[in-house]
């Protein structure tokens, strides 16, 4: 007996069979390497090294190591380890030096099958050097210049981190103008005085030991004694016009432009011929630093950085080159071969420049292995041919380039096994009805099995609907029915021989709810019963849950679980909740939920009336090829009885996911017998309908597929027409898929020509809905007939539809074309119809065109068209006065056919039309001159003009009309002896001898009288008192008046001034506000109202507005009370700050850090430990003496858990800590050490524990 079977054949084959009734005997392999450390290993010196090395193999392999490139005698060095089973080394290097260590290592794995190597991997200590002794000048510089303060920190292993900060340990601020590159250096773009500061200290944090070292202030001083003025942009770096930046694929590009000028530029980036990736692109620092992530070769190109400012731009081009370290296209894979088979290991890599590829056998360079004649090296692929039992090794390819190097393993196993099924026999796969099921056939051999299927030992089984065999020789039923029940037979064949096994499939009915817990509304201290009665396969074992709010029932003997029901006695408001009931099998589960409300005793609730609930249990018995009888449950009623139901299915072969309404069933019945068509996958659902409306749709049934038939019905829509003159087009509407009753739906076409004696000519067409039949006469019947045929049979006989194949233009004009003229607009045309074979299609109508003697013979005016076959026509809106052309022509759907005889004649004289304009000119106080043009349409001899006139009131109202008649040639005259400025309203009209025409009219003023007295009458007689009220830089103007004229103006100009008069309209209003008067100035204003063409017609007397003057309001600010009592204020605050000053002054000590600084001038923080974040050590850089209490190792570092010097011994707690903005929050005071100096020094300053950690 085993316990469990794994089988691991190659990295994507892996079996763990958990079978105690199989065993199988272990599968020789070839080491494989599955745990390695990376490639570039960087410890920390107060930690062990551990260098991982982990491989698997038939049988185990075992492990060596080599450094340097010679074998490493691990068991000789007591501080190297490794671990059992596995060829991971740990090496304890406490008081060890660290160095004795570094080196380049790899793993070896070894079996009898296989030598599998690792990566080499370098593995270097971790260094935080200490910054080199300097001192450091200060720095004056003029306001306005650039500055760079170079930080040039230690080379550490790995790089640290740079930042700025002040001494007590702030952020320095960085925006636009001062900015940190690349290198750390920070840049000035132009000073400012507030730049001036003592404490510019660049700080490095080492990651690998948390160490940070600071190097010495540096002190900048801005002088603004003689300012440098703005300037164009400058580069500060990069220098030159140009620069190079090479990256390699698949790292980060950073490209960086900081620029100095004045005012500060604004840095902007583009690439050359190309877009920058936006997707891998970000801008940082002030946009001073360009940054590609995942560099692809795509990237490689010029980038320009322009500088900008007001004063101009500057650019810098940089050319960035991309290259790539090798990577993999295609790795080699693990090869299992069979003796004599022949397999091939493939290694392909890219890189720039290309990659140099080198095969090694077991660890050994290739040429130098043993010789094997079936082994063949083409670059980078092995060829194996014709292998043989024993030849198994593992394959080793190094690719490599100056930018690094990629190594695989890839073993191959040369292995003859006959077939070994891994599936236990007899087993019994259960599942749920339309529930996919999976039949295991998991197998070994070499060569690989070929798996078959069949079921009930004699059926075989083909890769198809509904079954799938996938390559692991699992067979997949989509959707399992109880037909799929039975007994499975899988056989595994090589060439080494056969094995089969067995295994049964039972499919199981699905596990359903019939009826659901309610909704229960329950007084409290009365009981409360949930129901969840429950459909199951007799052969599964139910059990039944319920739960409270997704929750165990409480532990109370009030509920009472029975076996389809939950019953809660003396109900409590803490029952409230959602109660569901569960029923599980072991394959598959239904749940229900429904709510608990409690009330106090109440009357009875209003009922409530909603849609019933969907039905439920669908069930199909009785089937047939063309009927089914469903069934079901229904749902809730929710108090108002069902009315029907409504049944729809869902065709899954032809039109899946769509429902279609199939019939409706009285609301008392759980019953339909269904009609259906042949060659349907259907599947049902119900939905129930009372008085609300709706339930939604239940379940789905089942699928049920009906046997395929021959058609019952043929197209519909059958029509024939012609598109060309030869031709007869046969159309259909198809049959829709259901129709179709089978597969092979195509369509049988007959067609004869009617009353013709002759045999039907037939074709067969499928996937088109029309058929064009060729060479037809033109415009003769046809006899045409649509069937549908499938694979299984033809339609019924189809119906016999007449069409007509093409028709052609008509080839006869129309005859003894006659009109009568009934009046001046309006005439009657006949002729005589042309034959009707001569129309050669279906006659339209008939075309008349009328050519009046205005236009052209050669086109005619209007064409008027008359439907159907006729013989006459009306021809209305005819031109009086006028000789008219006329010709019939005949049409049909291909165009007109030729035209008849022309035919002229007259139209008698009509009324004229206006005369086309009138215009009044020269108006003067008691005449007005009129001139206008004649008709544009005389519709007959002119005869004359006839002239209206009357005199219009100020009220609107018309006065007597005079009538003047003028003879046809004139067109003007001077109307005397008119009242003066008086509105005259106009009406002209032309005459013929059938009368006057239309009148165009028009309106016009007199002139007003220019004496005294009538400017006097008219000008001011308008208007009634006007008034005047003067504001302070502003006036009210207000006034009556009773004109007629709407443009009404207040206009005003300055006393003695010859400026022209300023106009502001008022229209509608009686009152103006004028803004914006000077005060001490004296104004002449009137109101006027002017005419269209704006000359004056009335007007108010003139009026004089004098402004008055502004008083000064200056005041002496010195005598003013809030004055002297604000500078009281300032000059007792700056007395009570000095005194402040002075009490800290002489208060104030020094703590113990301080007091190193002060001693040493160059203090660098050290180690920080990593729990807390505190200072391990404060070292000075002179003489890089440790602290009491620590001990510094030979390389400068302090080991983790050796550091007790803390300057959180310095604080209270060590709580303190950094806002958002890089500033510490918090304060830290002396504390009591054992030196007596330190015991009562105390400090003000803020802490800098934690501080540096919160940066990086």
């Amino acid at each position: 007996m085993c316990a469990s079977v794994c089988m691991c054949v190659c990295p994507s084959v892996c079996m763990c069979l958990n079978y105690p009734s199989i065993c199988v005997s272990p599968v020789p392999q070839p080491p494989t390497i599955t745990l390695q450390s990376p490639k570039d290993y960087i410890f920390d010196p107060r930690e062990n090294i551990v260098i991982h090395c982990d491989a698997k193999g038939k049988p185990h392999p075992s492990f060596s190591w080599t450094r340097n490139g010679t074998h490493f005698d691990v068991e000789k060095d007591s501080k190297v380890l490794m671990k059992p089973g596995s060829g991971t080394l740990v090496i304890d290097i406490s008081g060890e030096k660290a160095e004795a260590y570094e080196g380049v290592y790899q793993c070896t794995a070894h079996n009898e099958h296989g030598t599998a190597l690792s990566n080499n991997i370098v593995i270097r200590q971790s260094r935080s050097p200490l910054w080199s002794k300097e001192r450091n000048e200060a720095i004056m510089v003029q306001r306005g210049v650039s500055l760079v303060l170079q930080c040039r920190p230690p080379a550490g292993l790995p790089p640290p981190v740079i930042f700025w900060m002040d001494n007590i340990f702030q952020r320095l601020p960085l925006n636009e103008r001062v900015s940190q590159a690349l290198n750390g250096d920070l840049y000035f773009s132009n000073v400012l005085p507030e730049d001036t500061r003592s404490d510019y200290i660049c700080y490095a944090r080492f990651p690998h030991t948390q160490t940070i070292q600071q190097k010495q202030p540096i002190s900048v001083t801005v002088l603004d004694n003689s300012p440098v003025g703005d300037r164009k942009p400058g580069f500060m770096a990069p220098l030159g016009a140009t620069s190079t930046n090479m990256v390699l694929r698949g790292e980060t590009l950073e490209l960086e432009c900081i620029a100095e000028g004045l005012p500060t530029p604004e840095i902007s980036w583009s690439k050359e011929s190309g877009e920058l990736p936006s997707n891998r692109m970000s801008l940082k620092n002030f946009q001073k630093t360009l940054e590609i992530r995942d560099v692809t070769e795509a990237d490689a190109g010029d980038y320009r950085c322009v500088a900008k400012n007001s004063l101009g731009s500057v650019h810098h081009i940089i050319k960035v080159t991309v290259k790539a370290a090798p990577f993999w296209i295609s790795a080699p894979r693990n090869l299992i071969l069979a003796p004599n088979e022949t397999g091939i290991l493939t290694c392909r890599v890219s890189g720039d420049p290309k990659p140099k590829i080198s095969w090694l056998v077991n660890g050994v360079p290739i040429e130098n292995a043993p010789q094997d004649p079936s082994r063949k090296v083409e670059d980078d692929t092995v060829i194996l041919s014709n292998v043989q039992t024993g030849s198994s090794a593992v394959y080793q390819c190094n690719a490599s380039n100056e930018f690094g190097y990629l190594m695989a393993n890839a073993f191959v196993s040369v292995l003859a096994e006959p077939p070994r099924v891994l599936t236990p026999s007899d087993h019994v796969y259960q599942v749920i009805t339309n529930h996919p099921a999976l039949l295991d056939c998991a197998s070994f051999g070499s060569p690989i099995p070929t798996i078959t299927w069949f079921k009930d030992v004699k059926t075989s089984i083909q890769n198809g609907d509904p079954y799938v065999i996938h390559e692991n020789g699992t067979l997949e039923i989509h959707v399992a029915q109880k037909l799929n029940s039975g007994k499975y037979t899988c056989i595994a064949t090589n060439t080494l021989g056969i094995r089969e096994n067995h295994v049964y499939l039972e499919v199981k009915e699905p596990t359903r709810i019939l009826k659901q817990p309610e909704y229960k509304v329950v007084q409290r201290n009365m009981n409360a019963m949930f129901e969840c009665k429950v459909k199951h396969d007799p052969s599964l074992i139910p059990t039944m849950t319920w739960l409270k709010d997704n929750g165990e029932l409480p532990d109370d003997e009030r509920f009472v679980v029975d076996t389809d029901s939950l019953t809660i006695k003396d109900v409590t408001e803490k029952d409230e909740g959602t109660y569901t009931c569960i029923m599980n099998t072991t394959l598959d589960q239904d749940s229900a939920s429904a709510m608990l409300t409690v009330v106090e005793a109440t009357p009875t609730p209003a009922i409530v009336y909603e849609e019933p609930d969907p039905p439920s249990d669908l069930e199909l018995t009785d089937q047939r090829d063309r009927s089914v009888q469903l069934t079901w449950i229904p749902g809730d009623e929710h108090n108002s009885p069902t009315e029907k139901f409504l049944i729809q299915y869902e065709d899954l072969l032809h039109e899946p996911g769509v429902w279609h309404n199939l019939t409706e069933v009285e609301g008392t019945s759980t019953t339909a017998q269904l009609n259906l068509s042949p060659y349907v996958y259907y599947a049902f659902r119900v939905l129930a309908l009372n008085h609300v409306g709706y339930s939604q749709p239940s379940q789905p049934s089942r699928q049920y597929r009906t046997n395929p038939a021959a058609p019952d019905e043929n197209p519909s829509d059958v029509k024939g027409v012609g598109s060309e003159h030869n031709n007869l087009v046969i159309s259909w509407m198809p049959l829709k898929g259901f129709q179709s009753n089978g597969p092979g739906l195509h369509y049988k076409i007959e067609w004869r020509q009617k009353d013709v004696d002759q045999d039907w000519s037939s074709e067969s067409v499928a996937n088109v809905t029309q058929f064009v039949v060729s060479g037809t006469p033109t415009f003769v019947p046809y006899e045409i007939k649509v069937q549908a045929v499938n694979d299984y049979g033809s339609g019924p006989e189809p119906e016999v539809v007449t069409g007509y194949s093409g028709e052609d233009q008509p080839l006869t004009a129309p005859e003894n074309v006659q009109v009568m003229v009934h009046n001046s607009t309006i005439a009657e045309v006949h002729w005589e119809p042309v034959p009707t074979s001569s129309v050669r299609g279906k006659l339209l109508g008939y075309n008349v065109g009328l050519l009046s003697d205005t236009l052209s013979v050669d086109s005619c005016e209007q064409v008027l068209t008359f439907s159907g076959n006729r013989s006459e026509g009306r021809l209305p809106g005819l031109q009086p006065y006028s000789l008219y052309n006329l010709c019939v022509k005949v049409f049909n759907s291909k165009g007109e056919g030729p035209p008849s005889t022309s035919k002229n004649f007259e139209t008698p004289e009509g009324v004229p039309g206006p005369p086309s304009f009138l215009n009044i000119v020269n108006p003067n106080m008691d005449s007005l001159t009129l001139e206008w043009g004649p008709p544009l349409k005389n519709n007959g001899r002119l005869t004359g003009y006839t002239l209206k006139y009357q005199p219009v009131n100020t009220t609107s109202e018309l006065g007597p009309m005079k009538v003047m008649t003028f003879p046809a040639n004139e067109t003007s005259v001077i109307l005397i002896e008119l009242k003066s400025n008086t509105l005259y309203k106009f009406y002209l009209s032309a005459n013929t001898i059938k009368g006057s025409g239309p009148n165009i009219t028009d309106e016009s003023f007199t002139v007003m009288d220019t004496s005294e007295f009538s400017v006097h009458l008219h000008l001011h007689s308008m208007f009634g008192m006007v008034n005047v009220s003067i504001l302070e830089d502003s006036a009210v103007i207000s006034w009556e008046y009773s004109g007629p004229h709407k443009n009404v103006f207040v206009e005003y100009v300055v006393e003695n001034s010859k400026d022209d008069w300023k106009k502001e309209l008022v229209n509608g209003s009686h009152s103006y506000l004028l803004k914006g008067l000077k005060p001490g100035t004296s104004y002449r204003a009137r109101v006027v109202a002017r005419d269209q063409a704006d000359s004056m017609v009335h007007s108010t007397k003139e009026v004089t507005i004098a402004v008055p003057a502004v008083a000064s309001r200056q005041v002496d600010i010195a005598t003013q009370g809030w004055f002297i009592g604000l500078m009281c204020a300032i000059a007792l605050l700056i007395l009570v700050l000095l005194i402040v000053c002075f009490i800290k002054r002489n208060k104030g000590g020094k703590y113990p850090v301080k007091e190193k600084e002060d001693a040493h001038q160059d203090p660098e923080i050290q180690p920080m430990k990593e729990d807390d974040g505190t200072f391990g050590e404060y070292s000075d850089t002179e003489d890089h003496k440790p602290l009491k209490g620590s001990r510094t190792p030979s390389n400068g570092t302090v080991r983790r858990d050796e550091s007790d010097d803390s300057l959180v011994d310095y604080g209270e707690g060590g709580d303190g800590q950094f806002n958002e903005d890089g500033s510490f929050i918090g304060q830290y005071s002396g504390k009591k050490e054992k030196d007596t100096h330190e015991g009562n020094e105390s400090s003000e300053a803020p802490s800098p524990v934690n501080a540096m950690n919160s940066f990086v």
